[in-house]
């Protein structure tokens, strides 16, 4: 049964489940801990169905995409530009073969395992799992993108590093854990 709430009270309770899971999370090290603990902290009290359901106000996810959008700015520096200089062939190479392989997987997962073909595409879409999740949400399906892509960059932090070890083993580095 859903209890009926004033708005302002749930949003605060959704906000505190979303922190409580994202702070959680950072204990963890798992990848993008506070964006996945925050995700399942709020969806376990969406799923619990205790709460109606969460009605932000107009302008939440402008104001949530403007500030991701701040965050991932303030990181492309003047030494980014100039490496790019120099990388700007693997950089097209990689970006054009990581869209076409998205759009490829997305449709075929879409067509073969039966889902939502926005989610297919959006969830098999090279970015990051942020980014994606708002252009998600602005299709209604936002929490589906966030889960395809905390699987995929959780599977891909973990993987990756054993596969760079063991196929590159003068590169180093320091095992995960």
């Amino acid at each position: 049964m859903v209890r009926p709430m004033t708005l302002p009270w749930n949003l605060i309770l959704y906000a505190l489940a979303g922190t409580g899971g994202g702070l959680l999370a950072q204990r963890t090290g798992i990848p993008s801990a506070g964006l996945v603990g925050a995700l399942v902290g709020a969806a376990l009290v969406s799923m619990s169905g205790r709460l109606e359901l969460a009605q932000w106000p107009a302008g939440t996810q402008t104001f949530l995409q403007i500030a991701i959008g701040t965050v991932i700015g303030t990181g492309l520096t003047a030494a980014t530009v100039r490496e790019l200089s120099t990388l700007w062939r693997p950089a097209l190479l990689i970006t054009l073969t990581l869209v076409v392989t998205g759009i490829t997987v997305g449709l075929w997962s879409a067509r073969l395992l039966g889902i939502d073909p926005v989610v297919a595409l959006l969830g098999a879409a090279p970015g990051g799992i942020s980014g994606m999740s708002l252009v998600g949400a602005e299709f209604g399906v936002g929490t589906a993108v966030a889960a395809l892509h905390a699987v995929r960059l959780i599977t891909v932090l973990l993987v990756l590093p054993l596969v760079v070890r063991l196929v590159l083993p003068e590169a180093g580095g320091t095992p995960p854990g």
